[in-house]
């Protein structure tokens, strides 16, 4: 038996994720109503129509994201993103650059590794997109050097957004690891002795996507 645990934030129709990129507009193509001229009586059936940037909700960054020649959503085999044993690494909320000092002590070989801040407080308010916490190259290295497949946290980016370099996603993703922003929820995750899933749609020619994220604990 098992306990599965949801780290994603629902999206809306308006909703903001990232600034400066649109919302998801998000209605019927044919709602029920309409629906009822088409089939029997007392059949209805409702289709829904979402206009959305792909970096919407919690998501998914493949190599494709930051690097051309990388692997697109399409390309990624379900090993890289589901059932992954996974580990916690809770940060204090006063912290914002978050260096590898907090990694050094854990065993991150081919796990997925859950960054929590408790940044999730602040999703959907003018707080989230102004000081989040994130990780340095420094911690980036140090995933990569010890065989980390998968990097996740709860903040805005994992990487420091105010210059215009970005050294995590280049260093994780450039190596084939996988990353997944705006989690919540981590809160509800052990430290330890959990698998990790987050798949989003097999779209080709996208770097991200969004994901229905969630840990499965055994019971």
């Amino acid at each position: 038996m098992s306990r599965l645990i949801d780290l994603s934030h629902t999206i809306e129709d308006g909703l903001i994720t990232y600034k400066g990129l649109p919302a998801p507009v998000i209605c019927d193509y044919l709602s029920r109503e309409a629906s009822k001229k088409i089939y029997a009586e007392g059949t209805t059936f409702q289709i829904g129509l979402i206009e959305m940037c792909s970096n919407t909700g919690t998501y998914l960054d493949s190599p494709f994201h930051r690097y051309e020649n990388g692997k697109d959503i399409s390309e990624l085999n379900l090993e890289s993103m589901a059932s992954l044993v996974a580990v916690k690494v809770i940060v204090p909320e006063n912290i914002t650059a978050i260096n590898e000092e907090y990694f050094r002590d854990i065993n991150v070989l081919g796990k997925a590794v859950l960054v929590q801040t408790g940044w999730s407080r602040h999703w959907n308010t003018g707080q989230y997109y102004e000081g989040h916490p994130y990780l340095t190259e420094d911690a980036a290295r140090f995933l990569k050097n010890n065989g980390a497949k998968l990097v996740g946290i709860d903040t805005y980016n994992i990487d420091d957004v105010s210059g215009k370099e970005r050294p995590v996603h280049s260093v994780l993703l450039g190596s084939d690891i996988l990353i997944v922003e705006h989690m919540c929820n981590l809160e509800a995750v052990p430290s330890s002795g959990f698998k990790f899933y987050a798949v989003p749609v097999k779209v080709k020619g996208f770097g991200t996507f969004p994901v229905r994220a969630f840990a499965e604990i055994a019971t």
